[in-house]
């Protein structure tokens, strides 16, 4: 399988190649005289605080009686070439804790080139933010300090109210002579990822539409494993849509995903997510959503296939897992759900039904306050459904035009189901506070 994937992608890689080449030619036969060359350099810093006082909690009570507190900070320079029909990005990033000793993680977050036709075919190759529709299954998850980019082959024609991307991404821990194949703990958590996309704006009429579909190839077993735990590549597939609808002072969005295939342990999969929001804007200044999140969830504690520790409680995971999205957007800010694992790994699965309002009083200042009623999509039993009800609100300030600050609080009111899943602090009184700062200046451009 590793052998076919490889030889389609290079066979992809020089196809493309071809056909871009013969756009250049083309390209460098005219000359209107303008300067075509440009090249930008961009700062991008981020100051980040936080004081936890129940979120992400210890594994024990007497860990999770003591709040934290502390800073971060994130230092990105971005470095773009453009002229028609190439495009080139390289940023470099660094994140650390104050105070931090080690020097932090430093890394290249962005580092592509793209080629493009004027009759709207792109190619873009190398290491590259990933982001559809509302950013629910692959997004950049930019509140992650480090967030998230992807190392592919991205192939795409926009152009006319339709949009069709095609990725393929295959990852390698070294550069080997033989074993090449076997993939643990690399930069991508896949080891094999194909998707499509495509997307159509409706003419004259304020509706999007979507669908998408992922084949995701996860690495199982061992290196040098035998039998039941023998090295193998396990498929599992997503599929679904996106719709949007915009007509003026109202919008709104729904999206279905269903999740099928096999994990790493080959244990079936069948899960499914559903999501509804709707946004009015009242007046110039004020503005209120209300929506609701469903994610199917497994009924028991998942367990191992024969031959692997464990004991057999169903046959197929029905926790719906939202890959590669940007999880702290939809689910609360307290990033109890799909960033954390639950207790044991075992999840079973969210309702997330909220409402909330944005006012904004003066210009460049806005002020948001969410309520969330949070439950299992499962019923267990004698378990009460009901995990908790959140209360967040935020404000953030454009101090000039490329400096921004947000602040925030969330207050969270647990049940004894939040403890029995999460390990949640006995007073149920979940806090959390948090700013930032972002300070993102163009340092230079040039043009020749």
């Amino acid at each position: 399988m590793g052998k076919r994937i490889f030889l389609l992608m290079t066979l992809l890689i020089v196809g493309v190649m071809m056909i871009f080449a013969q756009e250049e030619r083309k390209a460098d036969g005219l000359s209107d005289g303008q300067k075509k060359n440009q090249f930008i350099l961009k700062l991008d810093m981020l100051g980040h605080g936080e004081i936890r006082d129940g979120g992400f909690t210890g594994l024990d009570d007497e860990s999770a009686d003591n709040s934290a507190q502390f800073l971060m900070e994130r230092t990105r320079l971005s470095f773009e070439y453009k002229r028609p029909q190439l495009e080139a990005k390289v940023v470099p990033q660094h994140v650390g804790i104050w105070g931090d000793r080690s020097k932090g993680d430093f890394n290249l977050y962005e580092a592509w080139a793209k080629l493009s036709t004027k009759f709207g075919l792109f190619a873009q190759m190398g290491r590259q933010i990933l982001a559809y529709d509302d950013e629910r299954i692959i997004g950049s998850n930019d509140w992650a300090m480090a967030s998230l980019s992807h190392d592919v082959l991205r192939l795409g024609y926009e152009g006319h109210g339709h949009k069709a991307h095609v990725i393929f991404g295959f990852n390698q821990n070294a550069e080997n002579v033989t074993g090449g194949t076997y993939y643990v703990d690399g930069s991508q958590p896949y080891k094999v990822m194909h998707t499509a996309w495509y997307h159509y704006d409706v003419p004259k009429i304020p509706i999007g539409a979507s669908i998408l579909f992922m084949n995701i190839g996860m690495q199982g077993g061992k290196k040098d494993g035998k039998e039941a735990d023998a090295p193998h590549t396990r498929y599992q597939q997503l599929v679904g849509g996106f719709l949007s609808f915009n007509p003026g002072i109202l919008s709104a969005e729904a999206s279905y995903y269903h999740q099928m295939g096999r994990n790493e342990d080959n244990a079936k999969i069948d899960a499914w997510m559903a999501s509804i929001k709707t946004q009015v804007q009242v007046s110039k200044k004020v503005s209120v959503v209300a929506g609701y999140d469903y994610l199917s969830g497994d009924d028991y504690p998942y367990v191992r296939p024969k031959g692997m520790i464990g004991m057999a409680c169903h046959d197929k995971i029905r926790y719906f897992n939202p890959v590669y999205g940007s999880h702290h957007k939809f689910y609360g800010m307290m990033d109890f759900f799909y960033v954390q694992a639950f207790s044991d790994t075992f999840s079973p699965g969210l309702q997330n039904l909220y409402a909330g309002a944005n006012y904004s009083p003066i210009k460049g200042l806005d002020i948001t306050g969410t309520y969330h009623y949070m439950a299992m999509a499962t019923t267990l039993k004698d378990i009460n459904k009901t995990l908790g009800h959140d209360i967040e609100i935020e404000a953030s300030y454009q101090v000039m035009r490329d400096a921004k600050v947000s602040l925030g609080f969330s207050y969270m009111v647990g049940t004894e189901t939040m403890q029995k899943l999460k390990r949640a602090d006995n007073g149920n009184n979940l806090k959390w506070g948090w700013f930032s700062l972002v300070v993102s200046p163009r340092l230079f451009t040039t043009r020749w």
